[in-house]
């Protein structure tokens, strides 16, 4: 595990949605998210009901986020579960960096069927950089998605990421995108516009 900073905040709110940490009521909505085959369409299939539920047994779900940076991704309304995000350091074995020593900071992110097309994973990702934003020091975060992923690379664009590689993972051609984490600092409650990385 990185010893670089990260980001501390357990709970970030926006008008929609609230990034908190796993409940025991989260369970049934995890487990869909994770054995959905059209959201892990672009993330080598769907994990297996069985096999999600034995992890959850084995690691209890709090522990699912317990580590900084990793977040459930909750309707505000109803404090349901519709997704996941998580801003972590891209570990240095993985390919995919744009420094020499790797470990940069990671956006990823899943959402639910039924969460899909009306902007919270956007509202959701741009709460999670501003506060990381607001509390670390400037440095370079990444997004990785499929290459054939035309809605997640267009997310990508629209949060600030500017292509700038691709390479082979899971048997695919992947798109690492890339954006100053001070970009996402918050000026009078509104996102400044995307600067040039460096």
């Amino acid at each position: 595990m990185s010893q670089l900073p990260m980001l501390s905040a357990v709970q970030i709110a926006t008008d929609r949605v609230l990034l908190r940490k796993a409940r025991d009521a989260d369970r049934e909505r995890l487990i869909e998210l994770q054995t959905d085959p059209e959201v892990w369409a672009y993330l080598g299939g769907p994990r297996l009901r069985e096999a999600v539920e034995q992890r959850l047994d084995a690691i209890g779900l709090a522990n699912v986020t317990a580590t900084p940076g990793v977040f459930v991704i909750a309707d505000k309304a109803t404090d349901d579960l519709i997704g996941t995000l998580v801003l972590s350091r891209r570990a240095a074995d993985l390919p995919g960096h744009v420094t020499e020593g790797g470990e940069e900071l990671e956006l990823g992110y899943l959402l639910r069927r039924d969460a899909w097309g009306a902007g919270l994973a956007f509202e959701a990702a741009t709460a999670a950089l501003r506060a990381a934003a607001d509390e670390l020091p400037d440095q370079p975060v990444i997004i990785v998605t499929q290459t054939a992923n035309e809605r997640s690379l267009r997310l990508a664009v629209r949060l600030g990421f500017q292509p700038v590689s691709t390479f082979e993972q899971f048997d695919a051609a992947q798109t690492l995108g890339l954006a100053s984490l001070h970009s996402f600092k918050s000026l009078n409650g509104r996102r400044r516009g995307h600067q040039d990385p460096f």
